[in-house]
């Protein structure tokens, strides 16, 4: 086979490798995550009697029944905790785990997070920004996510500073709390997802389909403005 027809053929192995990995990893990575998920919400079926089992009375092990019962216990409670009488018992809970010492911190902590990102009236990403980080001159994405409050409020006003999240890529879930000033903040009209997207793809999904540059040299354009 000629030299030139041999790295034809090279290259479009390649290709094909590279897009079969490209349809290929997505889906596993989410089989795997879904089988995980399923396979530790099963585990709370342990916690019924046995003769309650559903492997006991179907006769066979169904894969998937402690995701629906997870489901039930959790639309139970919230049901319960949406009446007087089930406030009551969650207040009293509250106040219970708030007398022991080593659980109160933790649980206050937790109950902060979960509030602020599970609450219809709460919001914990509410807007995309671009800001100079790690440095001056070099941008990411960060998210608005309040101003400042209590006794950093007093040194720095809300009026001028904000609170804002910047994530790691490309897991988000880790990242730095800073308070900005308004100033050095550039507010983004794609959306919080949008954001998302883009930071935990690396930037290679941009958001509304536009192409980034390809190389350090296809454009030279200068830093985002300032208002």
């Amino acid at each position: 086979m000629p030299a030139t027809e041999r790295g034809r053929l090279g290259a479009a192995l390649r290709r094909w490798l590279l897009s079969g990995l490209l349809v290929l990893v997505p889906l596993i990575v989410t089989l795997w995550v879904l089988d995980w998920v399923v396979s530790t919400l099963d585990q709370t079926l342990n916690i019924l009697p046995e003769a309650w089992q559903p492997e006991r009375w179907l006769g066979v092990r169904v894969p998937g029944m402690g995701v629906a019962f997870a489901l039930a216990v959790v639309l139970g409670i919230g049901a319960l905790a949406s009446n007087y009488v089930g406030n009551q018992l969650v207040a009293w809970w509250h106040a219970l785990l708030q007398r022991i010492p080593v659980v109160r911190s933790i649980y206050s902590g937790v109950k902060q997070v979960s509030d602020t990102l599970l609450s219809e009236k709460g919001n914990a990403f509410r807007q995309a920004l671009l800001v100079q980080w790690p440095r001056e001159g070099m941008w990411t994405i960060a998210f608005l996510t309040g101003a400042p409050g209590g006794d950093v409020a007093r040194h720095l006003p809300p009026q001028d500073y904000l609170s804002v999240y910047v994530p790691t890529t490309p897991n988000p879930t880790g990242g730095y709390f800073v308070m900005v000033h308004r100033r050095d903040v550039v507010p983004l009209t794609m959306s919080v997802d949008e954001a998302l997207t883009y930071v935990i793809s690396m930037g290679v999904i941009v958001p509304g389909g536009r192409k980034p540059g390809l190389g350090v040299d296809d454009a030279h354009a200068p830093g985002p403005a300032q208002g």
